[in-house]
């Protein structure tokens, strides 16, 4: 059975810098694009960045430039390295698997001022 475990998470000022993972099992994990969402109280889920099997990523261009999605298939486990945090990325992030999707059961980001 597929399982997402997000972690990393936490409380941080802004302008600092988080890195969440994703470690998966229950499938061949280079065989699957990988996604990471957030969804902050009342608002609907915002998708974050994706990364394909082949490694190329794509952001929307509320984090271009601050995130960064990578994969360790190797190790079955996905990255967001998160930089420059503003108080607007709070949120409960997600990763997500393949094309179904499978989902995480998230991990809490909170930016402080």
């Amino acid at each position: 059975q597929v399982q997402l475990v997000e972690s990393g998470g936490g409380s941080v000022q802004a302008g600092g810098s988080l890195k969440l993972s994703c470690l998966a099992s229950g499938y061949i994990f280079s065989s699957c694009g990988m996604r990471w969402y957030r969804q902050a109280p009342g608002l609907e889920r915002e998708w974050v960045s994706s990364i394909a099997t082949s490694g190329a990523p794509t952001y929307p261009d509320s984090v271009k430039g601050r995130f960064t999605i990578s994969r360790d298939n190797a190790k079955n486990t996905l990255y967001l390295q998160m930089t420059s945090l503003q108080i607007e990325d709070t949120a409960k992030y997600y990763c997500a698997a393949c094309a179904l999707p499978y989902w995480g059961q998230g991990t809490q980001v909170t930016v402080f001022p």
